[in-house]
């Protein structure tokens, strides 16, 4: 009996290790929250909106009556194109591409027509000093200003519409959790709190100490728990901000706090809302009137979150038709091969160790599957079939994966490789063998990754294979660029055959 109870306990698969949370930061972790919008990137798809809209209105006016009068004349369409762009930094000067902007009215209207009114009249001038304005329709130029700006009216009309929307969802919000519970910390929670048209959202408070000192609230903030509860805390729900409420002085608990909290994908600022010791202006970041230092950042944001989105997307729906073929050959073998299903599925570690997941081509014996990767792969390793062993030599087991970066987003082409949830190095968790192994989660993994070309793949046998890994996807990380991404794609099939010898 007892015999068969130690037996059906090793072929339980092992439980995840997570740290419990205290009521009051499950009730904000259990809150449905929506992805957030990066104001950046809608500030500028609103610009090449306003240049596109005012520029198709312009032409289709020209062809419309002045080319059918007097023939086709490019200066007009260069023209309409030089006011569109003008009208587009006017805007810009006059602070309109803002989205605290965007949800207003009144305030946007006005500051658009002035605007876009300046445009024409230095359209006009423009005209007259070149002595171009006799040949220049004035029912063109004047439909063109009323057309144009009834166009912009409705465009921000159904833009605040849409903003609003998002603020409700909050969408628009930058959910930010504070470090300190003293009275630091309940000055610097009301400081954002009483701001107007403010997108910080506190979620609460994060404090060690259990004395006097640590309140349970600060200007209503719950304390939600310990610094060490913090990493659980933002796997858990969406957090986009760490601010420490903390003085420069207490440089010791700062760094040690950091160590913990540096492996998140977030922004991480010290408030200098009440420290003495000031520098100048430009050395601070402001959260509305609130000065903070900026300690990390969180990496591949705004515009680069987009770029990278299009490559994977684009590249990747490109690589997948050309790797169809390939991949309906290597279906067929595995078939042929041993008995079983094609594909395989595995848990892994996604962005922020978000569990997912990733399909690969099967290369063990189906009965002697390994969903939890509790046995690493080895040399000679009797579990891998025929066609297994060529398939993992060459990589060609995971082109499924390209599924997961065309349809499921979890997954890109490039970046850190997905390890399982399970994974070990003999008897240690890789979290366990390397510092700051959590810190290559802060971006989505990847099908190919700067570690792998540079021959860190296959078996984890030794504590600098582990290393060696975390070490080149830190530098990863930190030195992102599309560029860098099309250079590893390229040479992934080069190192494939050179630097093979620890795939298995």
């Amino acid at each position: 009996m007892l015999h068969a109870a130690a037996a059906a306990t090793a072929d339980r698969p092992p439980i995840e290790r997570r740290r419990r949370l205290t009521s009051a930061a499950l009730a904000v972790t259990n809150q449905k929250v929506r992805g957030a919008y990066s104001p950046i990137v809608i500030a500028g798809v609103v610009r090449l909106a306003d240049f596109i809209l005012l520029s198709l209105i312009g032409i289709a006016l020209y062809f419309g009556y002045v080319s059918r009068l007097a023939g086709f004349h490019w200066e007009y369409v260069a023209a309409i194109f030089a006011m569109a762009a003008t009208a587009v930094i006017c805007f810009q000067a006059a602070d309109i591409y803002e989205v605290q902007v965007f949800r207003g009215n009144l305030r946007q209207m006005a500051r658009m027509v002035s605007s876009w009114a300046f445009v024409f009249l230095l359209f006009i001038g423009a005209s007259f000093i070149v002595k171009l304005g006799s040949e220049i329709s004035r029912l063109w130029l004047s439909t063109f200003f009323f057309a144009g700006l009834a166009a912009l009216i409705v465009e921000r009309v159904f833009l605040r519409a849409m903003v609003r929307g998002w603020a409700r969802q909050g969408r628009l919000d930058r959910r930010t959790i504070v470090v300190g519970a003293d009275q630091s910390g309940e000055q610097l929670v009301q400081a954002l709190k009483t701001q107007d048209d403010s997108d910080i959202a506190v979620l609460g408070v994060f404090d060690d100490r259990n004395d006097d000192r640590a309140l349970d609230t600060c200007a209503g903030s719950p304390k939600l728990g310990k610094i060490d509860d913090i990493v659980e805390f933002a796997r858990r729900t969406r957090v986009d901000l760490v601010l420490f409420a903390l003085p420069i002085s207490a440089e010791t608990r700062i760094l040690e706090m950091l160590k913990k909290l540096w492996v998140l994908p977030v922004d991480i600022r010290l408030s200098a809302h009440t420290n003495k010791l000031r520098f100048r202006p430009r050395s601070y970041s402001y959260l509305g009137e609130v000065p903070t230092l900026d300690v990390f950042e969180a990496p591949i944001t705004d515009w680069d979150l987009v770029m990278k989105w299009l490559f994977d997307h684009v590249v990747g729906a490109l690589v997948l038709l050309v790797a169809l073929p390939v991949m309906g050959l290597v279906a067929l073998a595995i078939k042929l091969d041993s008995p079983g299903p094609v594909q395989f599925r595995q848990k892994r570690f996604g962005f922020n160790n978000e569990r997912i997941d990733v399909y690969k081509f099967r290369s063990l014996y189906h009965h002697q599957a390994d969903p939890t990767a509790s046995k690493v792969v080895t040399k000679d390793d009797p579990r891998v079939t025929r066609v297994g062993r060529f398939i993992r030599k060459t990589s060609l087991d995971e082109l499924p994966q390209l599924f997961n970066v065309v349809f499921k987003s979890n997954l890109s082409l490039v970046g850190p490789r997905p390890h399982a949830v399970q994974g070990k190095l003999q008897s240690r968790l890789f979290d366990e063998a390397v510092d700051g192994y959590f810190a290559r989660h802060r971006v989505k993994p990847g099908i190919t990754g700067w570690a792998q070309i540079n021959g860190w793949r296959g078996e984890v046998d030794t504590d600098e294979k582990i290393q060696k890994r975390v070490e080149f996807d830190l530098y990863y990380i930190e030195n992102w660029s599309v560029l860098f991404d099309l250079f590893i794609l390229l040479k992934t099939p080069l190192a494939l055959i050179s630097k093979n010898e620890n795939a298995y």
